[in-house]
């Protein structure tokens, strides 16, 4: 590239949409740069107290308030929220999880569970964060099985109020943040039992501590202990015995029992009233990968940087080489770099898409919705996973130097682990985005759990599933317009770097996988297997698949991405970007279409060789590339990024 790249208005075009939300956000992590030093030198119990106090200060700017109604003390813009919580990222984490906490899963409870009555009462003091609270879901024997909590809500007909009741150390809730120190209202999550009758699921809100910030009567909290990290935020575990709430306290947005205890819902169906449920806390999934999308970024910061400045062995009498001048190095690196692009890019088009549902004047139709929950499940599954790579990646390229808690990896690694776990478990989650692929998002979706996709898939044909599928028609579509199209060998005429090449691969593959699954579901049903045993020996193959559609939506949003900006040495680099990301994920997992027939052993060799080239070109223009992500250089003050290393 003949051109330098023109960084801000790459940083801009980065930033999208929400550049000044997320410039604010840079200014507020600056003046609070120090809490990275503090998440070192402060024992467990002040530092906590540390990142209490900075969420508070946070929240008298507004800052964190953005998603919530105007009327309620809020910005009235989901997007801006979004934005502004993957900004933050660039930062300490145990801070922005906090703030997930209070604003993204209380008040986002709250908010979309909860009706008039619970918004005039809590939105404006918890968006103040004068109320702080936490989000009572996890139980220690269920996570992902949220539809089989132990916790019950008894319906007491005489005093017309709730009896909360954890009946064994298996229904507590735990892992729940803000629970061992500071949240003074839960928001619980239990099964609704009326007049003897369970109906499922449903959110209570409920008192824990007093304005003292003692446990309440019947209430038993106590700490998680030390975690790996995120030792800033107060998890505990919550049990309940026999604690009564009040009648208004269910939260009854879908549903809601009368004073004479007769329950109620426009939703007949308690699974899809279940889902439908669950669907509208779909942010936090958003969030969370956007977070780990931006933590990734500023470990290839550290590790780009430090590579341009760290030489290494080198020719006798002249001077040592720069690690990114190693093959080897600009590997392990650059296709990292490129995927976090990509990525980005795709948690742009999942961010608008959640902005364009919860922001729709008139109803969205369930498709739709049930669209957005998949695809913000499967980002979030392959952006907290490249996270966790990319982390470890760019430590062990720093060396020893990686290794020191001053240079930030530590934290970074530690503070982004559960990232792949919170807000849904990533095999659980593709889990979901399969279901949502083999059945099509059909009226029925939000019914079926995983065995009932097993029986919604083998009740039909195998050709009704695929033809059924976006990704079916995509690739009928781009093959038309690729060399060989005519005689099925577009996979070998056409050019690596032609996108519509890479993405009729990714699409090939998709649909190859899905037709797979199908088929031995169907299998191994019409066999007279069980539907739980077909479920289990396939859930590899439904996992793959998912993936794979994952990947070919990420790869799609790059290519747009590129394809709408204006000609220049910009868009010159994301292209070089978008091909190798592309030609990466074909390399990674070239024994797949090798093994069915869609790759040559030679042209797999020829996608090596280019996956290199490509490397060599990105790396001039490295640096640039992470300065774009517009990390500000006070979050950079790393020991190896000082102006004299050595002093």
């Amino acid at each position: 590239m003949a051109e330098p790249l023109d960084v801000p208005a790459l940083t801009a075009t980065l930033d999208g949409t929400y550049v000044e939300v997320r410039n604010l956000t840079r200014k507020r992590l600056v003046e609070y740069a120090g809490v990275l030093d503090d998440a070192r030198e402060l024992d467990r119990a002040a530092f906590r107290e540390r990142v209490k106090d900075v969420v508070v200060e946070l929240a008298a700017t507004g800052q964190t308030g953005l998603g919530f109604p105007p009327e309620h003390g809020g910005g009235g813009d989901i997007g801006a929220s979004v934005a502004a919580f993957e900004t933050m990222a660039f930062g300490d984490l145990s801070v922005l999880v906090k703030v997930g906490v209070q604003f993204g899963l209380f008040g986002g409870a709250i908010l979309q569970l909860g009706t008039q009555r619970h918004h005039d009462a809590y939105l404006a003091p918890l968006v103040r964060a004068e109320l702080l609270g936490c989000f009572a879901m996890t139980e220690t024997g269920h996570g992902s099985n949220v539809q089989e909590l132990g916790t019950v809500a008894r319906y007491d007909l005489e005093t017309r109020e709730y009896v909360i009741t954890t009946p064994d150390d298996a229904a507590r809730k735990d892992y729940i943040g803000n629970a061992a120190a500071h949240a003074r209202v839960a928001v619980v999550f239990a099964q609704l039992d009326v007049g003897g009758a369970s109906q499922g699921v449903h959110a209570f809100v409920v008192p824990i501590r007093d304005d003292a910030g003692a446990p309440l009567a019947g209430v038993r909290i106590t700490d998680d202990g030390r975690k790996i990290g995120l030792n800033g935020v107060d998890n505990g575990r919550i049990a309940f015995d026999g604690v009564r709430v009040p009648r208004e306290n269910l939260l009854n947005r879908y549903a809601d029992v009368s004073e004479t205890g007769v329950y109620t819902s426009e939703i007949e169906n308690p699974d899809r009233r279940f889902f439908t449920m669950l669907g509208t806390l779909v942010q936090g999934r958003v969030c969370v990968g956007g977070a780990g999308i931006n933590a990734s970024k500023v470990a290839l910061a550290i590790a780009v940087k430090y590579a341009l400045r760290r030489r290494q062995f080198g020719p006798p009498g002249e001077p040592e080489v720069l690690l990114l001048d190693y093959g080897l190095h600009q590997r392990r690196l650059l296709p990292r770099l490129a995927r976090t692009y990509a990525l980005h890019f795709a948690q742009e088009v999942l961010a608008g898409q959640l902005h364009a549902v919860f922001s729709a004047t008139e109803e969205v139709d369930e498709r739709t919705r049930r669209a957005l929950e998949s695809r913000a499940a499967g980002t979030k599954a392959l952006g907290t996973w490249h996270a966790s790579d990319t982390i470890q990646e760019c430590r062990e390229a720093c060396g020893g130097a990686g290794y020191l808690s001053v240079n930030r990896f530590d934290a970074l690694r530690a503070d982004t682990d559960v990232f792949t776990t919170f807000e849904g478990d990533n095999h659980v989650l593709l889990q979901l985005v399969a279901k949502g692929l083999l059945t099509d998002y059909s009226s029925s979706f939000g019914e079926l759990d995983q065995l009932g996709m097993v029986r919604f898939v083998a009740g039909l044909a195998v050709e009704t599933v695929i033809e059924r599928t976006a990704v079916h028609k995509l690739l009928e579509r781009i093959k038309d317009v690729l060399p060989g199209s005519g005689d099925d060998s577009w996979d070998t005429d056409a050019g690596l770097l032609d996108p519509q090449y890479q993405l009729a691969m990714l699409r090939w593959r998709e649909e190859h996988m899905l037709s797979g699954v199908a088929r031995r579901l169907k299998r191994g049903m019409d066999g007279g297997m069980a539907p739980a045993e077909v479920f289990s020996r396939c859930q590899d193959h439904v996992i793959g698949a998912a993936r794979a559609h994952v990947e070919r939506l990420v790869l799609e949003a790059f290519v747009d991405k590129v394809a709408s900006m204006a000609e220049g040495p910009n868009r010159d680099a994301m292209g070089l970007l978008c091909d190798l990301y592309a030609l990466s994920v074909v390399e990674t997992d070239r024994a797949w279409w090798i093994e069915h027939g869609r790759l040559s052993v030679q042209r797999s060799k020829a996608i090596s060789r280019e996956v290199s080239s490509l490397c060599r070109r990105v790396r001039p223009i490295a640096e640039d590339l992470v300065d774009a992500f517009g990390i500000p250089a006070e979050l950079l003050r790393t020991e190896i990024l000082a102006e004299d290393p050595l002093t």
